[in-house]
């Protein structure tokens, strides 16, 4: 089965093509806007345009004509109200138009997927962390059960906020790795771990005014990723050892971190747990996750009309996962 998926949540506009062993094209465009954060209205105009070229760029690429898709599906949600709706209407103008049936995907479910399918892992914990979204998972009883999660902003989200203080473009993730990698010193910061849940807005207030202060950003980019990222791997462990399970899966945009992958690697190799995350591609907002999510869900009865309504507020364990045993 050949699947056309199509992401744009947020910032990131991406159309994927994949059959079931392997992904045949990919294409993104993501919004870059000129100062500060995500304008959801210029994000989504951003797409709007760019939507129809990449479209037909994807398909090319895949080396196939339209008529040989099988599948067309889109991300349903969660996500900015307006980049969805450009989204889903450019996905239910090609089901009626290539007479093809249409597939809704939960964008965090499409993570997990992707994720499993670029790793190999079977049923892991899953940390997913984003922009929007951060929360420990696990499968169990037809659900991905929601183990721990953000009490106010993803870490995506905190980070891009203090970049911001720092006069960085967006995204600020990438631009804070680089310079905690010259950071020298460890600054006291907050450190909110709740139960199973942890929370991130006081930190990202606590290093505005270290800032002011006078520390150095360096050290303060090399602290916030250091507290954030325990307290990640914190959480992470304790699902670990709650649900005993011997598989970590590290999902999601803030996922291509290289320190964040070095701390939960060394917390799976203490207690021998299989870790493992999606290579580059598929680690970001992407639309082959969306399209081969798309393809499990079809292939367990589940179908769309062209009216189905975008979910601004689509939670990760609202979905009955029928695809899986």
């Amino acid at each position: 089965m050949i699947s056309l998926g199509i992401e744009g949540t947020a910032w990131n506009l991406s159309v994927g093509i994949v059959n079931d062993q392997k992904i045949l094209s990919h294409q993104q465009h993501p919004y870059q806007p000129s100062d500060g954060g995500i304008h959801p209205r210029e994000a989504s105009q951003h797409h709007s345009d760019k939507i129809a070229k990449i479209i037909k760029k994807t398909v090319s690429n895949a080396n196939i004509q339209p008529q040989q898709i099988d599948l067309i599906s889109f991300s349903l949600g969660p996500g900015m109200g307006p980049c969805l709706r450009v989204i889903a209407t450019a996905a239910r103008a090609l089901t009626l138009t290539l007479e093809k049936p249409l597939v809704g995907v939960n964008h965090c479910i499409a993570h997990i997927e992707s994720g499993k399918w670029s790793t190999g892992l079977d049923d892991p914990i899953i940390l997913y962390v984003s922009g929007a979204n951060s929360q420990v998972l696990g499968y169990k009883s037809k659900r991905y059960r929601v183990f721990g999660e953000t009490l106010d902003i993803g870490l995506g989200n905190a980070l891009d906020k203090f970049a911001r203080k720092l006069n960085l473009n967006h995204p600020g993730g990438p631009k804070i790795e680089k310079l905690a990698k010259k950071g020298e010193k460890l600054i006291e910061l907050p450190y909110s771990v709740k139960g199973m849940d942890f929370s991130f807005s006081g930190l990202v207030t606590a290093a505005e005014k270290k800032l002011q202060r006078g520390e150095k950003k360096e050290d303060i980019c090399y602290s916030l990723q250091e507290y954030s990222f325990s307290m990640l791997t914190e959480v992470a462990e304790r699902a670990l050892a709650h649900s005993g399970k011997k598989e970590l899966l590290l999902c999601g945009g803030v996922g291509k971190n290289q320190r964040l992958k070095q701390m939960l690697k060394e917390m799976s190799l203490e207690y021998q747990i299989k870790f493992g995350y999606p290579k580059k591609e598929l680690m970001g907002d992407n639309g082959a996750m969306i399209a081969h999510t798309a393809i499990k869900m079809y292939e367990s009865g589940i179908e769309h009309s062209p009216g189905i309504e975008v979910k601004t507020d689509y939670r990760t364990d609202e979905v009955e996962v029928k695809w899986r045993e």
